[in-house]
C-alpha cells in the first residue's frame, strides 16, 4: 500500500489589485511541491504576459468548446472576458500529491466550493477601499472606466464575504512580507 500523500487545493479568491499573484510568486520561489493552475482565457495578452505561463489564451470559441466538454472546475465572465480554471490539470496535479493554488475571483471561488469543499479557501482583502483604488491605479493595465467597474465590483465582494462562510481563512494585505508568511503559515497546517 502507497503512503503518497494526494495535493491540496489552495483558493486563493481576491479582487483584483489585492496582490494575489505577488503573493503567489513568492510562495512558488521556496516550495517546488507547490503549482499554480495556468487559467485559460478569452482576453487579449497584456505586455510581458506570455501563453503558457501566464494565461493559455483562447478564441471565445475555443473557450466554449471546452465549457461545453466540462473542461473546467470553474469559469467566469469577467467585463466580458471569460476565464476558467482547467479540471484535468488540477486534479492530475493533486493526484500527484502536488498542492495547487488557484488564484480567482470570488464568484469562481464559489464555484469550486461546490465541487471541491475539501479545497482550503482563503480570501485576500485590502487594507482599505481607497488603498484598492490607489492599488488599482498604480497597475497601469486598465482604462478609468475599466478601474472604476472592476472597483465597484471588488467593494460589493469585500461586502459579501462578511456574511458568507465562503472562506476558511481571511488576510488583509498590508504589506507583502507579512501576508506571505501568513500564507505560509496556513499552507503548513493544512498539510498536517
Amino acid at each position: 500500500m502507497s503512503s503518497k500523500r494526494s495535493g491540496k487545493l489552495f483558493v486563493i479568491s481576491a479582487s483584483s489589485g489585492t496582490g494575489k499573484t505577488t503573493l503567489a510568486n513568492e510562495l512558488k520561489k521556496e516550495n517546488r511541491n507547490l503549482v499554480q493552475s495556468i487559467s485559460y482565457t478569452t482576453r487579449t495578452p497584456r505586455p510581458n504576459e506570455e501563453n503558457g505561463k501566464d494565461y493559455f489564451f483562447v478564441s471565445k470559441k475555443e473557450f466554449f468548446e471546452m465549457k461545453q466538454k466540462h473542461g473546467f472546475l470553474e469559469y467566469a465572465n469577467v467585463f466580458g472576458k471569460y476565464y476558467g480554471t482547467p479540471r484535468k490539470e488540477v486534479e492530475n496535479h493533486i493526484k500527484h500529491g502536488r498542492d495547487v493554488l488557484l488564484l480567482i475571483d470570488v464568484q469562481g471561488a464559489k464555484q469550486v466550493k461546490k465541487s471541491k469543499p475539501d479545497a482550503v479557501f482563503i480570501f485576500l482583502a485590502p487594507p482599505s477601499r481607497e488603498e484598492l483604488l490607489r492599488r488599482l491605479n498604480k497597475r497601469g493595465t486598465e482604462t478609468k472606466k475599466e478601474i472604476q467597474a472592476r472597483y465597484k465590483i471588488a467593494t460589493k465582494e469585500m461586502r459579501e464575504l462578511n456574511d458568507l462562510s465562503l472562506c476558511d481563512y481571511r488576510i488583509v494585505n498590508r504589506f507583502i512580507p507579512v501576508a506571505t508568511e501568513v500564507l505560509r503559515g496556513i499552507l503548513r497546517a493544512e498539510r498536517l
